[in-house]
């Protein structure tokens, strides 16, 4: 048995932040029920189809059920009391308020189900002078000084690859809070309503850049921290061929293995004297040779140097098919089958490999 098996969730969400929580909770044995509008949510209709839906939506919705309701529609609406009264978990995504206006709120559930764990998720929390922005990730990471750590070369900014808010913002503390909640209900016998707002871990990640700016009185901008291209020691320098070394040398020991491995000058070692000149010379050194030239190089050395792969690349490195990362598969609705979204589930928490269907509209 799996450790969520019994456990009934409702999932109102779409797009990414919440139908990741609700995916991770499938697939550690909860019976997941989608609750989608009659034309299906957004992420159906996002790019590249895959058997004649998302492959997005694929990744994210593997085994879920999924109910067809207009939310706005009292008869509808009642479809769902049946399921309030014994559901375990609901997560909705809705901009604060909507819930409400459709008498789906916190307070209106629990006089139906008092054991019901209740988690939204948005932007910016349920209360606040911010609280009814409209925002995505990059306005996330924006307002709460990330992205300020690391904006990319002036006059040429990176939009970074990651959706950090969604996923490190909503989807984790969103599963880390209601397994919380969970433990809490064990204790009390109730539930309780649980307010995430993606913008509060985004704080989290910048605990060195807080750290530095409160000790000295002195914020670092971007590009300064350390580990934000402020130091040669943690850096990616290109190669002959165009790939990029990731250098993450911060210890000492570290440092001086990768220094050596590639034949650094003796009076350029010690960064702290001329950080720039350092990060030049390493950068010289490094695009005189190939990828594959280095790679035995910095094996040999073993300090936190390794070649950036490409996502193609990383699919086919022995050491992750070899931990079980791609040994579950997601089916279409004409067979097709993919490669499940890995996820950070210990393997023995989750359902033997194999493949899962993606959700139809209306089909529970």
């Amino acid at each position: 048995m799996q450790p969520l098996s019994g456990l009934l969730v409702l999932d109102f969400t779409t797009l990414l932040p919440g139908p990741l929580a609700a995916l991770m909770l499938v697939e550690a044995g909860a019976e997941v029920i989608k609750i989608e509008r009659p034309e299906g949510e957004d992420m159906r209709r996002f790019l590249p189809d895959w058997d004649g839906d998302s492959a997005a939506f694929a990744l994210l919705n593997r085994g879920k059920k999924n109910l067809t309701l207009d939310l706005k529609s009292d008869a509808d609406r009642a479809m769902l009391v049946p399921l309030l009264e014994r559901a375990d978990i609901l997560i909705e995504q809705f901009r604060p308020g909507v819930m409400a206006r459709l008498g789906l709120d916190y307070e209106s559930v629990r006089k139906i189900n008092p054991r019901v764990v209740y988690c939204s998720i948005s932007g910016y929390g349920q209360k606040g002078p911010r609280e009814s922005e409209a925002g995505h990730d990059i306005n996330y990471i924006g307002a709460t000084g990330l992205l300020d750590l690391q904006s990319g070369p002036p006059g040429q900014p990176i939009v970074p690859p990651a959706l950090i808010a969604d996923i490190a913002g909503g989807s984790f503390p969103a599963v880390i809070n209601i397994l919380l909640a969970l433990r809490a209900r064990e204790q009390s016998g109730q539930g309780c309503y649980l307010d995430i707002a993606m913008t509060d871990a985004m704080f989290s990640f910048a605990v060195f850049a807080q750290a530095t700016g409160q000790a000295s009185g002195k914020f670092p901008k971007s590009g300064e921290l350390f580990i934000a291209g402020g130091s040669p020691r943690y850096q990616l320098y290109p190669t002959k061929d165009g790939k990029l070394i990731a250098c993450g040398a911060l210890e000492q020991k570290f440092w001086e293995a990768f220094t050596a491995a590639i034949g650094l000058p003796r009076e350029l070692i010690d960064d702290k004297r001329d950080p720039n000149a350092t990060k030049i010379a390493i950068g010289k050194l490094i695009k005189a040779r190939t990828s594959d030239e280095w790679r035995p190089v910095f094996a040999k050395a073993d300090c936190c140097a390794t070649i950036v792969a490409t996502l193609e690349e990383a699919l086919r490195d022995p050491h992750f098919v070899q931990r079980g990362l791609f040994a579950h598969d997601v089916s279409g609705a004409a067979g097709k089958v993919m490669l499940a979204l890995p996820l950070p589930i210990d393997s023995g928490f989750r359902a033997k490999s194999g493949a899962k269907p993606t959700p139809k509209l209306g089909k529970f």
